[in-house]
């Protein structure tokens, strides 16, 4: 069964997705309609997303990951937007250490 994002990962993929041109307006503008529909077997907080496609328009044709970002605080490890035909799909969380990251950064510390 679906559920929502998180607060914290609401917040990351918000700080993320900042910014005035059209396809990060777009990508916004879908998080009140996204829903977790998956996670990832390590550990980490990566979620699978799936957006109510009759409640939200898609963001305009990009590069996927639509974000791909960087941040050192508490750990070394990136961040990712990954988009299917327009819409959220992916929020990942990625560490370059063996452990899994099991926490969403805090926005300050992101660098894209």
């Amino acid at each position: 069964m679906a559920e929502q994002l998180s607060s914290q990962a609401t917040t990351t993929l918000q700080a993320l997705l900042a910014g005035p041109d059209p396809v990060s307006s777009a990508l916004l503008a879908q998080i009140p309609h996204t829903r977790v529909v998956g996670r990832c077997g390590c550990g980490c907080v990566t979620v699978d997303r799936d957006v109510d496609r009759t409640a939200a328009a898609p963001a305009p044709s990009h590069d996927n990951p639509a974000v791909d970002a960087w941040y050192d605080a508490p750990h070394s490890a990136g961040v990712m937007v990954c988009t299917e035909g327009g819409y959220l799909s992916l929020l990942e969380i990625y560490s370059i250490s063996d452990e899994p990251i099991t926490a969403w950064p805090d926005p300050r510390f992101i660098e894209r």
